[in-house]
């Protein structure tokens, strides 16, 4: 009997043994961690705790990580604050996963996939129109590849993360006249889709900064009229078409609420409105997700 009472103590001496030595190497080895995202669920990012936001076609997530945290989006590195926070943005036509990963600073990985939700879109379709209606005049096409390098050069300048990841808030007051996504094509030739949300009120109504943020661009462009283009960090960047004046210069430090601008009908506008757009690092985001819409302006 003693000799069986012996073997279970050293069994389980020996178990206990084993546990400890593996929890002390759980402790010290960097491991893997993976989560997916189903379309039909709530977001999750493993290794960091999302803010805002959810996995679909123009939206953008803003989640929170480690200070010392480096993020992935698929092989592409992706801008961190100081404080942790990154987004992630979704273009109009996202229809494919993406692959989050997050690496601690004692080398934990995290993985996580992403499957952004479908979205319809309004598409019009108009035949019969003259071909000036269609396709700018050969004259104009010089100073629309150059309004098109001097955006994408606003786009690309990284400033400060500001106050953004806290919430946008209107920019003006109005009817809502047009949504983001929509599309025409005419002719039978789709046009490039509408990426903003259209705010329509009289000119000289005031629009005011969304959120804090460095003026990139200050400039009237064939298209869009005198635009003024918003930096708020990370590559989020926020543009305001149509203007009737613009109140900013180039380099100016824009605070929440600031005023900007004035609705106007610059460019190639049918009427007074302002077209707000958002963008990150190029991916258009529809600013309708990221503004309260039960309260509209």
């Amino acid at each position: 009997m003693w000799l069986v009472r012996f073997v279970c103590l050293a069994a389980v001496m020996l178990g206990a043994s084993l546990a400890s030595f593996a929890t002390a190497y759980a402790s010290t080895a960097p491991t893997t961690h993976n989560s997916a995202n189903p379309v039909t669920g709530p977001p999750q990012i493993a290794g960091a705790t999302i803010l805002s936001g959810t996995a679909i076609e123009g939206g953008l997530i803003v989640a929170r990580t480690m200070p010392d945290a480096q993020i992935w989006l698929d092989d592409t590195p992706i801008a961190r604050a100081d404080n942790g926070v990154f987004v992630i943005g979704f273009h109009r036509d996202s229809d494919q996963p993406v692959k989050i990963t997050i690496i601690m600073a004692d080398g934990t990985t995290h993985n996580s996939v992403l499957t952004p939700a479908q979205r319809d879109y309004n598409i019009q379709r108009i035949d019969g129109l003259k071909s000036q209606h269609v396709t700018p005049p050969p004259a104009r096409i010089a100073r629309i590849k150059a309004d098109a390098a001097a955006v994408r050069a606003a786009r690309d300048t990284r400033v400060p993360t500001g106050d953004f990841w806290t919430g946008f808030d209107w920019p003006a007051r109005g009817r809502i006249s047009g949504v983001f996504g929509s599309q025409r094509i005419l002719n039978g030739v789709p046009r490039q889709p509408h990426y903003g949300l259209d705010i329509a009120g009289p000119t000289g109504t005031p629009v005011y900064a969304p959120a804090s943020g460095v003026v990139t661009l200050v400039k009237d462009l064939y298209f869009s009229g005198w635009t003024v283009m918003l930096a708020h960090g990370l590559g989020v960047n926020s543009a305001f078409l149509h203007l009737d004046m613009a109140a900013v210069k180039t380099g100016d430090a824009i605070t929440r609420g600031q005023l900007i601008g004035h609705i106007g009908a610059t460019g190639r506008a049918t009427g007074p409105h302002l077209d707000w757009r958002i963008d990150w690092n190029g991916r258009r985001i529809d600013p309708g997700l990221l503004v309260d819409m039960t309260n509209k302006p």
